[in-house]
């Protein structure tokens, strides 16, 4: 793998043009690449060469001891017509650090004198077991309602209300938005980031994704429009606080917040089927901590060290995103005795640090030990890094969290599960999906208990 240029020297081979996916068809992340490479080297995604990190020790020393440095936010050819520089996960610059801030505290402050995140997922944690004792018992394919819940939560705090799992419009919503997030993740959007120069210019992929967003788009305007006030910000024209950056921050909270989401409780429920005596230690912590009579909250995750390790555990093994979001660096910067001339993109390959053997014994194995000490206390763990880590860790980091505790405890309280198909037959291996890993589809029985 080749140097970018006189500057920079990472790696020392030439590198073919090829799909970020490849990456991680020989083994957990490009073994192969980084046996011989190294845990830093250089790749050329078309023309654009990029930097990969591999490991715990080389992305925490990118993303959190030279945090500043490598909080650029790096290209994602198929979708920068839509979001071009603007909302909170594509912005650079002063723009970014702007939004990041109102975000953050946005984020932070949300609830106070309204109802609060954890009130609203209890309340679709409610609905969606109404829904779940509407099956009598009976096998089905839990993914629609995954879907539901984690997309409601979103428009419940962006829109101020809730849809029901039939209404026509969210259904349209929740169409679009996952058909575009398939097709991002899809092969063919990888290849499109090889060759954007050219194939932007033809029919493919990428013009259904534009054309999906953009109605997402339009929706989001709509809304934003019928809850408009005036803002002192209209007068400064330098202001980043402006209506194309808040729609775009909008669709991004979508993004950050549903799908991972989602597909997180279909593996992790996947999981307690495959290996059920997990899923009666949940269940008998949960009887002693909350009992049958009360809802969940997020005051009982510190007295659950199990279920929270159980979760923990979930997201390190299911590795959703192996390939994190490209970064890039916002000036020259000395890297394990490299320089990074500015603007070099950089990708933290997350997988190889959720299956790095230095900090997990069993990195191939499910096994909710690995985040629990001793004594059975929660223990924290370098290597947990789902949601990224350093500056640009993911804006849904907490709601996500409060949604995977209160959905997933809500539903073992109420129900135990079933699977039409014995549990030694359960196949985990994800069904791969471009740089995404999905589990695969199963059917599941809730018995109320």
């Amino acid at each position: 793998i080749t140097s970018i240029d006189t500057f920079l020297s990472v790696g020392h081979f030439h590198s073919p043009s090829f799909p970020l996916a490849l990456l991680l068809q020989e083994d957990e992340g490009g073994l192969l690449l980084r046996d011989k490479y190294g845990d830093v080297f250089t790749v050329h995604l078309g023309p654009r060469p990029v930097v990969m990190l591999y490991g715990t020790e080389a992305i925490r020393e990118a993303l959190v001891d030279q945090a500043e440095a490598f909080s650029g936010r790096g290209t994602i050819a198929v979708v920068k017509p839509i979001f071009k520089d603007y909302g909170v996960v594509f912005a650079n610059g002063e723009r970014w650090k702007a939004l990041r801030r109102f975000s953050l505290a946005t984020m932070r402050d949300f609830g106070m004198g309204k109802r609060s995140v954890e009130e609203r997922i209890q309340e679709e944690a409610q609905c969606l077991v109404e829904e779940l004792r509407k099956s009598q018992g009976a096998p089905l394919d839990p993914k629609f309602l995954f879907q539901c819940i984690t997309a409601n939560i979103i428009c419940s705090i962006v829109f101020g209300e809730r849809f029901d799992y039939k209404d026509r419009q969210f259904l349209r919503l929740l169409d679009l938005f996952y058909r575009s997030f398939s097709l991002i993740s899809s092969f063919s959007s990888q290849v499109f980031e090889l060759f954007s120069g050219f194939l932007k210019y033809f029919p493919g992929t990428h013009k259904q994704i534009h054309r999906n967003l953009k109605e997402i788009l339009d929706y989001i305007d709509h809304s934003v429009e019928k809850h408009r006030k005036v803002s002192p910000e209209k007068s400064n024209p330098h202001t980043e606080f402006h209506h194309q950056n808040l729609i775009i921050s909008v669709l991004s909270l979508f993004f950050a917040g549903t799908e991972t989401s989602s597909t997180t409780l279909r593996y992790g429920f996947l999981l307690m089927l495959k290996y059920p005596h997990v899923a009666e230690k949940v269940q008998k912590e949960i009887d002693q901590v909350i009992g049958s009579h009360r809802l969940p909250t997020l005051d009982d995750r510190t007295k659950m060290p199990y279920t929270d390790a159980v979760i923990h555990e979930i997201q390190r093994f299911s590795d959703l995103i192996p390939i994190g979001v490209p970064h890039k660096v916002t000036k020259d910067t000395l890297f394990r005795g490299y320089l990074l001339p500015k603007n070099t993109e950089v990708y933290p390959i997350l997988s190889s640090a959720l299956h790095d053997p230095q900090y997990f014994e069993q990195p191939d194995t499910f096994n909710p030990d690995h985040f629990l000490d001793a004594n059975g206390a929660l223990k924290k763990n370098e290597a947990f890094m789902p949601f990224s880590i350093g500056k640009r860790i993911c804006l849904g980091e907490g709601i996500a969290r409060h949604e995977l505790f209160l959905f997933f405890t809500t539903l073992l309280q109420n129900f135990s599960l079933s699977s039409p198909v014995d549990p030694k037959d359960i196949d985990l291996s994800p069904k791969e999906s471009g740089i995404g890993r999905v589990p695969q589809e199963y059917q599941i029985c809730f018995l109320s208990r």
